[in-house]
């Protein structure tokens, strides 16, 4: 099998390397503690500027039309700087895509190109509900027609990048006696619309450098071509979208790792004990072995993904799997990385507890480990 990368993908690689290492990960820290944001949504404006906030999406619209595998390389290597950084970028590539894929010609004119230079600083999901986060079929988001515009009221939960997004992608129940799941519309909602309310931020135990919100929809009036897709259809979108992102959170997890692992190993090389470094030891060692072979799996796991999207082939259980491995090796490695540390990986004097915080979350957002395995498991039991 050939596992080399393009031209491209090597550079943008190495660009979302430099860029994180110079501008990103110098502020990761001041994130944490909840401070930063101008900062940040300047390195955001940077990042669209340097076209990694619309990775895969057509130059024709300002994008940058580098792919997916190019995609998972540059979210990696952000993760690894700044995992609230990474989860934004992520997150505002995706809803570029799912314009790209299902949005009229309006709409792609209209808002990829903001996307994609930074006028809008991210853009933002509206899917979950406190009734509707693994089955999102449940949703009770209501939107009906008024004469040539819909009136959109619900609430939506956990929704990131929130209060700086530019365009929200909203789901709501536009037929309630259609099935379960049948009746539900996409559209696209600007941050102005009237009606369209930012809640509180939750108090995250990581990523808090990123902002979550509520959003709620208080008679939010949008106009009939704010409609994405055809009307009722908006479930497939939703299922179809939530597999590209994963692919996206899967890198993220990745990086995330990577920079546990690496602090470990320093750290490991530098600590003694017993008039020896503790890298010496056999215990310790092992240790690292299994956690970068967890790792190289992951990597391998993403780029099959990555790559089966790139080729328009089927990718939904590749991404679950992808998604599933990395986000839990993530959280193995950080937790090792923590251990190698002993009492100094406890306290903030090290990264490696917010590594860990920063890692749980990968986990449960863009579908549980427990989606994952009930994804891999119907498609492998449907093939036979």
């Amino acid at each position: 099998m050939h596992f080399s990368l393009t031209d491209e993908e090597e550079m943008i690689r190495d660009s979302a390397r430099r860029i994180a290492a110079e501008k990103i990960a110098p502020l990761a820290e001041k994130l944490d503690r909840g401070e930063g944001r101008a900062e940040f949504l300047a390195n955001l404006k940077l990042l669209a500027e340097s076209g990694f906030m619309a990775l895969n999406v057509g130059a024709e619209f300002g994008g940058t039309e580098a792919g997916t595998v190019a995609f998972a390389l540059a979210i990696e290597e952000l993760g690894y700087a700044c995992a609230a950084t990474g989860v934004t970028a992520s997150v505002t590539n995706m809803v570029g895509e799912v314009i790209q894929a299902v949005g009229s010609d309006m709409q792609k004119h209209m808002h990829l190109p903001k996307l994609a230079d930074g006028t809008y600083p991210a853009g933002a999901f509206c899917l979950t509900e406190s009734g509707a986060g693994s089955d999102p079929s449940n949703m009770k988001t209501k939107a009906r027609r008024d004469g040539d515009d819909w009136i959109i009221d619900g609430e939506k939960l956990y929704i990131t990048s929130a209060e700086y997004a530019g365009v929200f992608v909203v789901w709501a129940v536009t037929d309630p006696a259609a099935p379960k799941g049948k009746g539900i519309s996409c559209f696209l909602v600007t941050s102005d619309a009237p009606g369209l309310i930012i809640g509180k931020a939750e108090k995250k135990m990581g990523q808090t450098g990123s902002a979550t919100n509520i959003v709620r929809f208080d008679q939010c009036r949008v106009s009939a071509s704010s409609l994405m897709g055809r009307e009722n259809d908006g479930f497939r979108i939703a299922v179809g979208e939530l597999a590209g992102g994963r692919i996206g959170i899967a890198s993220l997890s990745l990086g995330i790792a990577r920079a546990a692992m690496d602090a470990a190993k320093a750290y490991a090389k530098e600590r003694k004990q017993f008039g020896q470094s503790i890298a010496d030891f056999q215990g310790l060692q092992w240790m690292l072995a299994d956690r970068e072979t967890e790792l190289e799996a992951a990597r391998l796991l993403i780029l099959q993904a990555a790559h089966q999207k790139d080729q328009k082939l089927p990718f939904g259980k590749a991404a679950s799997m992808a998604k599933l491995y990395a986000s839990e090796a993530a959280h193995r490695a950080t937790d090792t990385a923590i251990q190698i540390h002993g009492g100094a990986g406890y306290v903030r004097d090290y990264p490696v507890e917010r590594y860990a915080r920063d890692a749980r979350i990968t986990r449960i957002y863009e579908g549980t480990s427990e989606i994952q395995r009930l994804v891999i498991a119907r498609e492998i039991l449907r093939q036979g």
